[in-house]
Formats: structure tokens, sequence, C-alpha cells
């Protein structure tokens, strides 16, 4: 079976195969390079001194363009359960993540005679709302010094949980990617860099802005690998774009996108110490500058406020811990 994964997929793939972030199972560049191996990957070359995930990322993009179906077999091997002997925790982290990601194209990890297969996804009405793992820990005037800005990203925020609610998922998804370009844009304005800027913030795109914010360590590994699905996304603000990749945003697409803001959110809060560069200006526009900001952030789970006042990551489990078709 020869399977072709859209952009976004193959770097969630790729960022599953390197491991970096726990529970994952981690793999230096030469254990990845056994792990395709073991993929029944065909002459695998050695790490070249790139980036593990870039290098990743790199042959997963050559192999599917060769119409190999190596990307299958890369996610097919991600699940067997014989990469993770003595790390039960590793695999079930990591095929519920792969789960969450290939449902973005209608597909689930699925067992036939104990191996790993893909299966289609078969809707369920009766099933339950999957929330975001990465709960929210922050408010809006925690991450954004300019009240009317902050006012006008906690509408974006209340705005797409009400699209969330009804359904409209798309609509949901361009809310939080203009949002999370909205507020990087302010940050690149008010905090010192370690670089001279080619481009003035407000002319950068959200990739560059997400580069920048975790060049500047103000975002972890993570938040930058997983922002290129909601940049992805955001895209599809242009019907076209939708026409021509196929898919559409749906619930799980929301699910894994709100995390990844929520992420940026938390990691930006707790980085707000960095010396300001220059007087704040605001990159939303809003009618509503005197509405006082929130001192929670609607979202479709709302997590109390941690009582030290300390912006953190908080990863509580959406949906089950394991698969639901796990073998026998």
């Amino acid at each position: 079976m020869s399977q072709s994964f859209d952009e976004s997929i193959l770097i969630e793939i790729a960022y599953l195969i390197c491991g970096d972030d726990s529970p994952l199972l981690y793999r230096k560049g030469y254990e990845i390079a056994e792990f395709l191996r073991r993929a029944k990957w065909e002459d695998v070359p050695d790490p070249d001194g790139t980036s593990r995930h870039q290098w990743t990322l790199d042959l997963l993009r050559e192999r599917q363009e060769e119409g190999e179906g190596d990307a299958l077999k890369a996610v097919l091997r991600l699940a067997d359960q014989r990469e993770y002997v003595g790390q039960p925790r590793e695999y079930k982290a990591t095929v519920a993540r792969l789960d969450e990601v290939l449902a973005l194209e209608g597909w689930r990890i699925g067992y036939a005679e104990g191996q790993p297969v893909l299966v289609p996804v078969e809707a369920d009405a009766g099933e339950s709302v999957r929330m975001p793992r990465v709960e929210l820990q922050v408010s809006v005037s925690q991450v954004i010094s300019d009240p009317a800005l902050a006012a006008a990203v906690q509408t974006r925020l209340d705005e797409a949980h009400t699209c969330y609610e009804h359904g409209a998922y798309t609509a949901a998804v361009i809310m939080l990617g203009s949002l999370l370009e909205g507020v990087l844009v302010h940050v690149a304005q008010v905090r010192s860099v370690a670089r001279t800027l080619r481009k003035r913030p407000e002319d950068m795109g959200l990739k560059e802005l997400v580069e920048l914010a975790h060049d500047n360590g103000w975002i972890e590994h993570d938040a930058k690998l997983a922002s290129e699905l909601v940049r992805h996304y955001r895209n599809l603000v242009h019907p076209t774009a939708e026409r021509r990749t196929g898919h559409g945003p749906n619930r799980d697409t929301v699910d894994m996108c709100w995390p990844v803001v929520n992420a940026a959110l938390n990691d930006l809060a707790a980085t707000a110490s960095a010396a300001p560069a220059r007087p704040a200006t605001s990159a939303l526009a809003t009618s509503e500058t005197n509405r006082p900001t929130p001192a929670t952030v609607a979202r479709p789970r709302r997590p109390s406020a941690p009582a030290n006042g300390r912006a953190s990551r908080s990863r509580s489990g959406a949906g089950p811990t394991q698969p639901t078709t796990n073998p026998g």
C-alpha cells in the first residue's frame, strides 16, 4: 500500500521519530537511521550533520516524492510495539499522538494479527469531544503589555471557542492562527532580539515570526515545530488552498492546533522578563479598547489559574492514554 501524506503530517511524523518531547522515545541521529532500516527502508544514508528533525523530514519528503511508500513504512514502524520493548509509556504516547496526526487525513492506527496497519477513522456520533492536551496556564495580559491588543487577542480566543463549540472548525483554526501571529508580532516589537532583523516584525509571516521567537528562546522547540501545523491550516483562509490540499479542517484539526497556541502563550509568558527593545505597538485592531482583559482565557476547557502564578506547561491527557485498538 502506498500512502501520500500532506507536508504538515510529514513534519509531525519526523517530530515523532526524533522524539524530542517527553514521554516520546528520544532517538539520536544514528538511531534514527537504524529505525528507518528496521522500517524496511533501503539505502538509508548516515546523518549528514544537519539537525535531526530536518534530516529526517528531508528524507521523508524525498522518499514520498519517489513514490516508494517509505513514509507509510515509517508511520507503521512508529506504532510497532517491537520498537518499545520495556517502554510502554513511550509506546502509548507515540501511538496516541500518531492517531491525532493521522486523523487529519482520515486515518488511525489499527492492528491486524498483532501488526500495525492504517485504517480509516470511523465517525462515532457518541464519541466524547477530545480537548487540547496542553493546558493554558496564563492570562493574556501576562504575554501582551498593550491593553488594547490584549483585549483583541482575548476576543479572538473567545470567538475561536464559540466556533469550536458550534462546529465551525475552519473559522476556529483561522482565528487561532491570526491571533498567534498577532501575539508574536507584538512580542518581537517589544523584546530585545539577538540579531538585527531584516524586516520589521509587522512585515514578517507566521513562519518567520515562529523562527524568530525560537531563536531568541521565547518559545520551546516543540512549540516551534508544531506551529507549522497552525500555519498550514491558517492558510486555508483561501478556499483555493483547501481545494488544492483536498482537506478541510475538522474537530481533530482544532484539537491539534489549539494546544500549539496554548504552548506558545505559556512559553511567551514564562519568558516575559526579556528586556524591551522598543515601545510596544498594537498588531491587531480592536474596537473594544476599554474592555478589561479577563483573568482567564476562554477555550474548550478552561483550567483554573496556577496557585503560584507561574507560567508552565501542563500536558493533561486528551482522549485515551492508549490506543483503543491495542493488540491483545
